[in-house]
């Protein structure tokens, strides 16, 4: 049995990054709902000018529908912190296997390892805290990313899929002791973290595993993160 280091890691990391070719920077994408109000007015034709036709609004209301507005980053390439995409904590959720989802922070943009802050390879979910500080963010081929409330309420699972990724706990997983089975060639990584930065002292424990693999997890821990696993059941 091998334990990965948080140098390791990193390095496996930095190296992939190496190979990695994005394509061009692609703006964060805002949805927000649109103010919408219900008309009855009659013989009002809108101008002409180009712009979407606005429903008239009914007589005797004045009022506004309360805007959401969530920031998303969609498709390939390099965003800039700040610009093009806001500072938080943000989640890709269905990455699959073979599709090679590619993340990184980085300090600059000069491309060099050295500038990279954290990155990782992903399937299944994952989550990642954008720094204020950090000055770019890069994605490749990873499914939609979309801004977490971090303090958001869930229905925490007693079972987890082995490769799904990563767990919020308290609200993707609850805490207690897990138990995985069948795991084969130390091929099952685990982790558990205070955070979602993937910097190196942000994990507090992790292993490879074979054969039967047991963890608990604390409800102190913010993430509990599983690839190549058997799916995890709660024991206790």
């Amino acid at each position: 049995m091998s334990r990965i280091t948080n140098g390791q890691q990193k390095q496996q990391h930095h190296r992939l990054a190496r190979h990695k070719v994005l394509g061009a920077v692609v703006a964060v994408v805002v949805i927000g709902s649109a103010v919408s109000a219900c008309g009855t007015g009659a013989g009002s034709e809108s101008p002409k000018t180009g712009a979407q036709e606005q429903p008239a609004k009914k007589k005797g209301t004045d009022k506004k529908a309360d805007e959401k507005k969530v920031a998303t980053i969609g498709g390939d390439g390099d965003f800039e912190v700040g610009k093009d995409v806001k500072p938080g904590l943000y989640r890709s959720v269905g990455n699959g296997a073979d599709a090679g989802c590619y993340w990184e922070r980085a300090k600059d943009s000069s491309g060099e390892t050295d500038s990279i802050l954290a990155n990782d390879t992903v399937s299944g979910t994952s989550y990642v805290q954008v720094a204020a500080t950090d000055k770019i963010f890069k994605s490749s081929d990873c499914e939609k990313w979309e801004a977490v409330d971090p303090k958001a309420a869930g229905t925490p699972k007693k079972e987890i899929k082995g490769d799904g990724g990563m767990y919020k706990v308290g609200v993707d997983i609850a805490p207690g002791t897990y138990k995985s089975t069948g795991n084969k060639d130390d091929g099952c990584y685990w982790e558990r973290s205070k955070d979602a930065s993937h910097g190196t002292d942000s994990i507090l424990a992790n292993d490879n595993i074979s054969g039967t693999a047991i963890v608990k997890v604390s409800a102190s821990d913010a993430f509990f993160k599983s690839s190549g696993c058997g799916d995890w059941v709660k024991t206790g």
